[in-house]
């Protein structure tokens, strides 16, 4: 199979409805990282999401809307705080569990009685699914496990010959996936952290609750389980306090000739003062956006990426440290 990267334009959505209605997966663009995305009422169409990706079945996928869609046909019992929640944040990288129809294939939710929804600000993203009007399961276009893509090149490299098209929209400028939020309960809760804040949410609805995985439990959300978005080479995770540390491990790597890079944010290296650096950037929205183009840039220069955390933990920090912690396999 031939694999096309294409603009987002007439001819391109043309032949992504042809794809998807067809019953295949079509990588786009979103605000957030690129999807991987297939009709969520056709179940061959969404199990096969999860063969290309390699992905374990028991991970739910999220549908995408666009943002005139009739949620009413897919979810009920919205609570009022979920409609202020979406008059806030909509479109945009929110995802909200709702109690859920039937209406889409249960493989979307892998058997569960709840449904993911998002509503992605991407301009690329919302003329595809205006352009279908259905439902799209979408989790992010990449090999399981494999670092989430943040460009359409990064969806060839781990794709190609594995689905017909990638539709084009440039980088994403969000960088990290979207917060997921239960919203079946009296408060909503945060079961993935991402770039819509738990201080943002608790602004609108009040308050706003982190759920804490207990062992052994069934999966609620993507990115609850398993290591994800790992490069493929070796890392280690620092807490800023032992940041010195860090460069004595690099400069240990180093010496036993282990071709080692730091990875953190830009006052940290000018602190630092390391040759051998993956820069993040500056500011909070700087490092989400280059997390992921940073650890795929180190998986092909470095044998090792020695990633030092953020001294900020909160705010967008909170879920920049989550994807840290899942691509270095770290409990830090």
């Amino acid at each position: 199979m031939q694999t096309q990267i294409l603009p987002v334009d007439g001819q391109s959505l043309e032949l992504a409805k042809k794809i998807i209605t067809n019953g295949g997966a079509v990588a786009f663009p979103t605000e957030t990282v690129y999807g991987l995305g297939a009709n969520a009422f056709n179940t061959a169409a969404v199990e096969n999401v999860f063969k290309i990706k390699g992905r374990p079945n028991d991970n739910p996928l999220i549908v995408h809307v666009h943002k005139d869609y009739d949620l009413s046909k897919l979810v009920y019992d919205v609570p009022e705080y979920a409609q202020k929640l979406a008059n806030a944040y909509l479109p945009g990288p929110l995802t909200m569990v709702y109690k859920s129809l039937g209406a889409v294939s249960s493989a979307v939710s892998c058997g569960l009685e709840t449904l993911a929804v998002r509503i992605p600000s991407h301009t690329g993203a919302q003329n595809l699914l205006r352009y279908l009007d259905l439902p799209v399961a979408a989790p992010s276009a990449n090999i399981s496990k494999h670092v989430s893509p943040t460009t359409a090149r990064h969806v060839y490299e781990d794709l190609k010959c594995k689905i017909e098209l990638v539709l084009d929209g440039g980088s994403c400028a969000g960088g990290i996936e979207s917060t997921v939020l239960d919203c079946t309960g009296d408060k909503p809760v945060i079961l993935r952290s991402g770039l819509i804040t738990q201080e943002m949410i608790t602004a609108v609805a009040g308050e706003c609750g982190v759920y804490v995985p207990k062992d052994g439990e069934r999966v609620r959300s993507p990115g609850m389980k398993y290591k994800h978005y790992a490069p493929a080479c070796r890392t280690e995770l620092f807490a800023y306090c032992f940041k010195e540390d860090a460069l004595e491990e690099l400069k240990r790597q180093t010496a036993a000739g282990v071709n080692a890079f730091i990875m953190c944010d830009s006052a940290t290296a000018r602190l630092l003062n390391v040759d051998k650096v993956l820069d993040l950037g500056e500011t909070e929205n700087d490092i989400a956006a280059n997390l992921y183009a940073k650890l795929r840039e180190g998986e092909q220069v470095a044998e090792l990426i020695i990633a030092i955390a953020p001294e900020k933990q909160d705010g967008v920090m909170s879920g920049v440290m989550n994807r840290l912690k899942k691509a270095c396999g770290s409990k830090l």
